[in-house]
Order: structure tokens, then sequence, then C-alpha cells
């Protein structure tokens, strides 16, 4: 699948982008299992423009983490467009705009999902930006607003001729947020249309290798793309690869080596945002990498509240020696 003149490779497994969730450490975690491409946090037009620290934080990216995109999101044209060229300045591979976010605050004034109430505005936000940017142009957007405004295969041509370079679709609208089971039959409909030429890339409840699979073979998308089932479990880029690959599963990732990854997932964390802001940052991936074991909610609680690096080390240790 190409974007643009980026190459990457047959049937890439791309990290989609999370609020407080992908930064710097979790994109490099990803990366070391096999994600083929990574984007930021969703970055506000409008922090950008004001040069609010957090914003312009995101745009902080590492040679490391490449290819990567840098997402923005907002629904004022000359926001969009100031915000695209600070982004470009980054020098990622790509300029991602963000038209599927369902959070409220975002989508009730407009922006994120939002902007499918107005397809036309989004059109043109997209065309402005393409226009503005000399990197490649990407879209990440959901199948409508509702059940009753499914816009998304009209939508695509649409931003398709005006110059993207690629689509990403969620496959459910902005009124079931995360809820229910996404609905590829649309974005399947997306790239079977013949005029149709740009990667489509799609998105939504794929939590196995057995369902990238699927996702492929049956609705033809060019590139998936995994969201939240990657927190907590960043390897499963890696279970996805191998099972395209060789059509066999690995085995299950042991506590040994959930132990090394969180060490090296608080090691990079601390490194990038320093002790304070790393370890806080660092509790709801900790938390996650260790759900499910038994009779865990004490260590589980001093893991998530100590504020000590070589005490949490500790604590991995012996979440190794007990439940390996």
């Amino acid at each position: 699948m190409k974007i643009s003149t980026l190459d990457l490779g047959e049937k890439p497994i791309l990290l989609a982008p999370m609020e407080d969730v992908t930064d710097a450490s979790f994109r490099c975690i990803c990366k070391e299992y096999g994600a083929d491409m990574v984007y930021t946090e969703f970055v506000p037009s409008d922090g950008l423009i004001r040069d609010a620290r957090k914003a312009l934080a995101k745009l902080v990216i590492y040679d490391h983490e490449r290819p990567i995109g840098i997402q923005i999101y907002g629904h004022i044209p000359e926001s969009m467009v100031e915000a695209a060229i600070m982004a470009e300045e980054a020098q990622p591979e790509v300029i991602d705009l963000n038209f599927g976010c369902p959070v409220k605050k975002i989508a009730n004034r407009g922006a994120g999902s939002g902007m499918m109430r107005e397809p036309d505005k989004l059109v043109e936000i997209t065309r402005r930006v393409v226009g503005a940017v000399k990197l490649p142009v990407t879209v990440k957007t959901r199948l409508g607003w509702d059940a009753d405004s499914k816009i998304i295969v009209e939508l695509a041509e649409r931003l398709q001729d005006i110059g993207i370079a690629a689509l990403t679709i969620h496959g459910r609208t902005r009124s079931q947020l995360y809820k229910g089971e996404a609905d590829w039959t649309l974005i399947g409909e997306v790239k079977r249309n013949p005029r149709m030429h740009i990667p489509i890339i799609g998105n939504g409840d794929i939590t196995t290798p057995e369902e990238a699979a699927q996702a492929f073979e049956r609705y033809g998308v060019d590139g998936i793309m995994i969201g939240r089932a990657s927190f907590g479990r960043p390897w499963i880029f890696k279970e996805i690869r191998h099972f395209l690959d060789t059509g066999e599963k690995l085995p299950p990732i042991s506590i040994a080596e959930k132990v090394e990854l969180a060490k090296r997932h608080l090691a990079k964390s601390i490194e990038v945002k320093g002790n304070k802001v790393g370890i806080l940052e660092m509790r709801r991936h900790l938390s996650s990498y260790f759900k499910g074991l038994e009779n865990f909610k004490e260590t589980r609680l001093k893991l998530v509240t100590s504020n000590d690096p070589e005490e949490i080390v500790s604590i991995l240790d012996f979440i190794k020696e007990k439940w390996q």
C-alpha cells in the first residue's frame, strides 16, 4: 500500500491516533512490536495557533517512530490550514485530518465527527489544507453522523477528487460512539467503488489476528488501523503480522515478557516526559498490561500509586515472580 510515495508494504497494520494513549513512548513500543505506521495523539488546531504548550508538545516526533502521521482536528478552515502548516514543519510523513473523533466536547462544537453534519464544509477544509501543504494529506472519518446519514460512499469520492492521499474509515456513525459492532459493509463498498483509487484503510473492532485477516479478505481494504485493541496489548501488531504471513497464531505472551515490556515502556515514558509526568501517564498502561491476573487487586493498587521508578520496577519483578 502506498500513501503518495510512502510505501508501507502489503497489508500494513497502523496504530490509530488516540488521545492520552498514543504518546511518543507508546508509539515506540508499538513500532517495536511491528506497527507499520503510527500516529500522534490528535492535535487541536486552535491549540497550536495559540501556542498552547500541550498541543505543541504533540508535534515532537522521533526518527525511530517513522513513518508517522500528525493528526489535527478543528472546524475553522483558517485554523486548520495554519495548524497543518505548523504540523508540516515537524516533518512527519503525512498530515491526517480528524473527522472521526466522537467525543462530545469535540463533536458538539463541530470538530472531529461533528464535521459529518457539514460535509460541504468538511470537504472545503480538506481542499484548503491539501492546497496549503506539500506533504500527503489523509483523512480519518466515520460512516456518517447517524443511521439516517451514512454519507461515506459519496464523501469518499469527493475527498479523493480534491487530492487526499488515503482515507481511513471507522465503521460506526458518530451517534454510535463506540457502542454496538462496527459495520464494515460500507467500508467494503467504498473500496469496491470503481471510481476510488486511493488506499482505503479500515478501522473498528479488530481485536484478533483472525478478524484482521477477514478485514482484508472480505472487504478488500488496503490496510487496517488498530485503536483500542492495542491499549494494554501493543503486541497485537506482531500477532496479526505473524498470522497474516503464516496463517498460524503465536503463543500467548508470557508474564515475563509483559514485565520486561512494562519496564521498557516506563523507561521510555520517563525519558520523554520526566519522572513525575512520565510515571503518572504510565499508570493506565501498567494497569492494562496485567489485566485479568487473579488476586491482583492489591498489587495493582501499589503499581498505579507508586511515584518511585525503582519501586515500580521492584513491583514488576514481584509480578513476574508470583504470576509467571
